[in-house]
């Protein structure tokens, strides 16, 4: 199987919508508790323009994963907040790192100086990919509260594009 990387569009966010919607109904990995339509994901792919999206998808265009960076609303515009998704079942096949490569390289083409990560503590595969990414743990938020009510901790971590 062949992994093909590339800019994400609005014609994608239909799959993205759906490979997130599962991540989301199995739950533990991401803080979002309620599913998502394909047109909010074109509304927040398309909502600011520093954002970059990539996709990773098969030979017959089936999206495997995507990643995004978009500017953090706290640490200002040299920051960028990532977020990371897989397909259930399909971890382990380079989807990640081919991602991460692409959003690095365009992040630094985008002015961003580094990454922000915020990975739920209770997701050990979230903390075991962004580490082996090469990002640095700088802190931790605890008892943050989700939509639906539960409660977690998050670890930040960062990755410095220089």
């Amino acid at each position: 199987m062949s992994l093909h990387i590339r800019r994400a569009g609005r014609l994608d966010c239909a799959q993205m919508a759906e490979l997130l919607n599962e991540i989301i109904e199995i739950g533990g990995t991401t803080a979002m508790t309620r599913p998502v339509t394909g047109d909010e994901l074109a509304d927040w792919l398309q909502g600011d323009p520093r954002a970059i999206w990539h996709v990773a998808e098969d030979d017959g265009g089936q999206i495997l994963g995507f990643q995004y960076v978009e500017p953090h609303r706290q640490h200002g515009p040299e920051v960028a907040n990532i977020a990371t998704f897989a397909r259930v079942g399909r971890t382990g096949l380079g989807i990640g790192s081919k991602l991460f490569e692409a959003t690095k390289r365009a992040a630094r083409d985008g002015g961003y100086a580094w990454i922000n990560a915020e990975i739920r503590a209770d997701n050990g595969s979230g903390l075991t990919y962004y580490q082996s990414r090469g990002f640095e743990d700088y802190g931790r938020i605890d008892g943050k509260v989700l939509a639906d009510g539960s409660v977690f901790d998050k670890v930040l971590k960062r990755y410095d594009l220089d």
